[in-house]
Parts: C-alpha cells; structure tokens; sequence
C-alpha cells in the first residue's frame, strides 16, 4: 500500500489559516492595528478604498522593524511575544500567534515598509500569495507602513462572498472603534476614499467615548468602579431612562482587549431587572483587569472569546459593581431644592413663646338629637332629613348612559364608541378585496360568507365563522402583512406618501451606523421618509410616511438601520423587504386596540387580499381555523 498522508505546502496551510483569521477587510484592519497597538505606537493611520477591497493601508510610528525582522514576520508562527507554552498564560499583548501577516500575504498583495528608530534606512517587501517578489532598502519614517491590495485576489471564491461595500465598511468601522475605545491614550485616524470618518486624539477614557458615539450619551453614562483582589472592573453603564429595543452599545473589554460573554451580559442585565421594560437593551463600556494567568485567550482564532477561571464570582461582582452604580446615581428619585418654587420654611426664634395649637370644636353637638334645624354647626344640632335616593340615582343613570359605550348588537347595529377607529382607519388604509384578490378570498380555502359578523376576543383575536369551522385570526399579525404588502408596493413604485413635520427631529448615529444609513437612503425615500444630512453622523427628518401618527421617528429610523446592520442585506430587494417590515411592525395596531365590526371586515378583507394571508413577513402564523368536528367533539357527552 502507498503512502497516502503528505505535509501541505506552505501556500496552502497559509490559506487555510487565513480562512480562520482573515474573514474579512475588517480582519486586515483588526490584525494590523493591533499590532501597531503592540509597536508602542502613539498615532494610527488607517485608509481604505472601496470598504477595503481594492486597498487597505495602516501607517503607525512604531517601534518598526530591522530587514531580518520585516522578512521573518511573515513567516508562519513567527512572533516576538511568546517563548514558550507557559507565556500564553501571562500575555499583555494584542497579537502573539504569529498568524496574521502570514495569513494576511496568503490571500493579498502586501508591500510593507519600516524602519527602526536607530537606523537610517529602512526596508521594503513586496509578497504576494505568500511568495517574496521583492525586498530592499529604502528611506522611509520611522515605524511601519502595510500597504494590503487586491484582498482575495486569488480565492475568487472568497471573495464572491465579500458584502456591499456599505456592509464591509461598516464592519471596519465597528472593528476601529473596539479598538479606538481601549486605547484612550493613542491617536487613531480613518479614511474612507480620501474622505475622514474618524480624527480621534489622544483624550480620556469618558471622551472618547463621547467622540466615538456622540455627546448625547455624556447625559446617559453612569460611572462604575469596584477594585477587588480578584478583578478591577470599570468604565460606564447607562441610565434606566436610555433602554431602547434596539442599537445599544454594549463592550466588555479585558486587560486591553475586546470581547464577547454573553454570561457577563446576564449579570448587567439583571442589574436591570425591574427598572427597564422587558426585552429592551441598555448601553455598557465596562473594562476588566485580571491577573492573565487567570483567564485563556487563546480559544479562538479572532480571541474574541476568552475563558475565566473565577466565572460565577465575577458574575457576582459585576452584577453588585452595575447596581451600586445604579443606586448612587439614577434609580432613586430626588428632590431637588435648587427651584425657585421652593416651600417657605419659617425659621426658629428663639425667644417665642412655643403654644399648642387650638382646637375648635362644637361642644353642644349631639348626633343622636333631632331637631327641625337643617344646619350643621354654630349653635345648631345635626337633623336627619329625608334624602331623595331617587334624584341621586337618577342622576347616575344618566351619567352611566354618557359614559358608557353601546355595544355591538348581533343584529349589526352601530357601536356608538370611537374606540381608535379614526387610528385604525387612518394607519392601516385597507380596502374591500377588489376582483383581482386571491381566489381563496371567499372560496373554497376559506369558505368565508360575505357580510359575515365578527367577533373580537380579548383585545388580540378576531373570531369568524367559516364553512369549515371557527376562524382566529391574530389582530396584529394580520394587519402587518397588510401594512407589509401596501409599503412594498409603495416602495417597487416609488408612490410612498410623505408628510413633512413641523419641527425636524434630528437623529444622530455612530459612524459604522451611518455607513448603513446611507446604503437604504433611497429606500427609506421611497417610503415617504424625508432625511438631510447635517454632517458628522447627525441627520434631520424632515418628513416621515403618511400613517404612522404617533410613532417615534427618530426610534423608527434607527430600528430600520440597526435591523439592516443585523441582518447584513445587501440585494436591493431584501433591503426593501426589511424596511417594508420594520415599518410595519411599528404601525400596525397593538394588542388590547377595540375594533368595530366594520374595521374587523375591513381588516380581515384586507388580509385575504394578501398574496399570502397566512404568515407574516418574517414567518409567524396569521390565522388558524378549529374545524366543525372538533368543535362538536366538545360537546359530544
């Protein structure tokens, strides 16, 4: 039998790890930066063109590299961090596998230049696929500067599955900022085709998180602080009042770098408990300090996982850190005495004389005393009169009538109460199916009867009769594929009606959100809003669709790009389909909302003229039938 297992080239074994480490243009940046992090250096460049497809470029004044170094470094597990097995347990750096630029040639064309402080000249390699096609000296300042084109240039395949370009860019740009948040102390700088994204100088901790995010989160931010011989952990969590459903910045960030723990997530999360609505999300920025012999980065490939060896204890001190923080600062309402309003308080003098206060009473009072008198007080004594019960029932007869709405008779009479019709009306828009509507309309599938009276069951579900049995129909799910159908169309033609607003809201956003806004920004246009940009991640919303009274368009606009980031859309119709259903589950009626018969048929018309009635956009069940047999089997004994 012939030996059949063989060693790998070095070209391919490199383009396997690469597989692990470089996924995307964001990797390149993460891999390059940190080490310019691990140079010492203080001021960091970073330049990409077309989301870093074509070009990505990373100039730091580092410590740089010697012509032996510059060569050796792109070699596989070649690195200056580690010796031996027991150093991954006492890392203070970013990188030590000795991957990234080996990786990083295997599937791009690299040109690095450096040069060390204490030489005059420096080097210049050039490598592609892993091969040296040139080296030399050169003058050039001091640290290094990589130069990485044509990323995938030759795994085609790979790069078929590179994202739109605001896709990729957006991931750069949440990567620069995890960076750009643990190193207050260096000064980072990006550009997107010549265009400045960030200019970030050195500056505290507090500010720079304010620079990177926005200086409305100044308001937000609650310092937390707790030193103990296990851990130190600080940084900010956010006020109750800021939870919102979607697009919280949350990072935890351990001896300098990031990562996820949805385990530490859980215990500022619980900190919470009580004081923020259910399913709804807060801001963090807390930073661990831990003895690195305690905690293995080293079970990822991008280390952004990282195992503890104290968990559970952690979790306590995390979650009594965010509370203490909570208690001190926001939770307990305060008076504030620094109003002009302020009670007047009499002052103390001393030499008054201090006298009880006075009691006035009627001494001659005697309940159990008839007397003609009517009055109560002075002289006089309590009289029992006849009370005319009548006249008070009367009255409260006639206020009930007022006050009470009439009901829906089953012979179909009018309901005299509003109960959010004029709402429901007005934001849903639905019609009486017209004769291009499916044929299970009123067919066999259904076999709803025209004019058919409906019945709304605890504020949630409307009860139909069909001719196979009962139908139950979900009250907001049908009017979301409703709304969803009646945006799509809006949005394929370009009809969506706007409405302009009186006093433009301004939204502000990050700028790895602000990438994606302006990826939708035609879609979003489409549907009726109306966004200018004002510069430096902040835009006004000068008009909003028509229909969506009473809905927060500034939160809308937000859910609309952080769904998009999520969901990563890049064709043109699941973009359009996203903002569709955003858009939809926002407006469409809530649970507990009192419909009319009148709006019952309008809606339950309206679904059935639905290309699919019986899911919504995202996949949830829309009406179900309990058939004749099973209901007769209820009342079979």
């Amino acid at each position: 039998m012939s030996d059949i297992i063989h060693l790998l080239p070095d070209s391919v074994a490199n383009q396997i790890a690469a597989g692990e480490v470089i996924q995307r243009p964001a990797s390149v940046i993460k891999e390059l930066v940190e080490n310019a992090i691990d140079a010492e250096a203080q001021e960091i460049h970073v330049l990409v063109t077309d989301a870093g497809k074509t070009c990505i470029q990373v100039i730091d004044d580092g410590k740089g590299m010697s012509e032996t170094d510059a060569r050796l470094s792109f070699e596989r597990h070649a690195t200056s961090k580690i010796r031996e097995a027991a150093d991954l347990f006492a890392l203070r750096t970013m990188g030590f596998r000795g991957e990234a630029l080996a990786s990083i040639a295997a599937v791009a064309e690299v040109e690095l230049k450096t040069r060390p402080a204490d030489e005059e000249l420096g080097t210049r390699l050039v490598i592609a696929g892993s091969k040296v096609e040139s080296q030399e000296a050169v003058s050039c300042p001091k640290g290094s500067n990589f130069s990485v084109k044509n990323l995938f240039f030759n795994v085609p395949a790979r790069r078929k599955f590179l994202k739109a370009n605001s896709t990729e860019l957006s991931n750069i740009l949440a990567e620069f900022e995890r960076i750009a948040l643990v190193h207050p102390d260096v000064a980072f700088y990006l550009y997107s085709n010549d265009a400045e994204l960030f200019n970030l100088p050195p500056m505290p901790l507090r500010q720079r998180i304010l620079a990177v995010f926005g200086k409305k989160l100044n308001q937000q931010l609650l310092s937390v602080d707790v030193d103990t011989s296990m851990i130190k952990i600080s940084g900010y969590v956010a006020k109750p009042e800021s939870a919102r459903k979607k697009g919280a910045h949350q990072y935890f960030f351990v001896n300098g770098r990031y990562m996820r723990h949805p385990y530490f997530h859980k215990a500022v999360m619980e900190a919470y408990e009580q004081l923020i609505p259910a399913g709804e999300q807060i801001s963090y920025f807390i930073y661990f300090e831990v003895d690195p012999a305690n905690i293995d980065v080293n079970i990822h490939p991008t280390k952004t996982e990282i195992k503890f060896e104290n968990e559970q204890a952690i979790w306590q001190i995390l979650s009594a850190a965010v509370k203490e923080s909570l208690g001190k600062f926001s939770a307990i309402p305060q008076i504030d005495f620094d109003t002009e309003d302020m009670p007047d308080i009499p002052a103390f003098e001393q030499a008054r004389p201090i006298e009880p206060p006075k009691v006035h009473y009627n001494a001659d009072f005697n309940p159990f005393k008839s007397s003609s008198s009517s009055s109560y007080g002075g002289g006089g004594s309590y009289s029992r009169q006849q009370v005319e019960w009548e006249g008070l029932y009367a009255g409260l007869e006639k206020a009930s009538k007022m006050n009470a709405p009439e009901f829906t008779e089953p012979d179909g009479e009018s309901w005299e109460e509003e109960s959010a019709s004029d709402a429901f009306m007005a934001s849903s828009a639905v019609t009486a199916p017209s004769d291009t509507a499916p044929a299970s309309l009123y067919g066999q599938e259904t076999g709803m009867e025209k004019g058919a009276q409906h019945l709304q069951f605890k504020g949630r579900f409307i009860l139909t009769s069909v001719k196979s049995g009962l139908m139950l129909i979900d009250q907001h799910r049908a009017h979301v594929r409703v709304l969803y159908e009646r945006y799509m169309q809006q949005i394929r033609q370009h009809q969506g009606m706007s409405q302009g607003v009186l006093f433009p809201e301004i939204v502000q956003f990050p700028a790895s959100e602000a990438a994606v806004l302006e990826s939708i920004t035609d879609d979003l246009s489409a549907v009726g809003f109306e966004l200018t940009s004002l510069g430096g991640g902040s835009y006004a919303i000068n008009g909003v669709p028509s229909g969506i009274d009473g809905l927060n368009p500034v939160e809308l606009v937000r859910s609309m790009v952080h769904t998009a980031m999520e969901k990563g859309c890049d064709v043109k119709e699941e973009v359009q389909s996203m903002l569709a259903a955003t858009l939809a589950q926002a407006a469409a009626i809530v649970y507990g909302q009192v419909l009319s018969n009148d709006e019952m048929a309008n809606l339950v018309d309206s679904l059935f003229a639905c290309p699919s009635p019986n899911y919504t956009p995202d996949g949830h069940v829309v009406l179900a039938t309990i058939r004749e047999d099973e209901i007769e089997k209820l009342f079979s004994k």
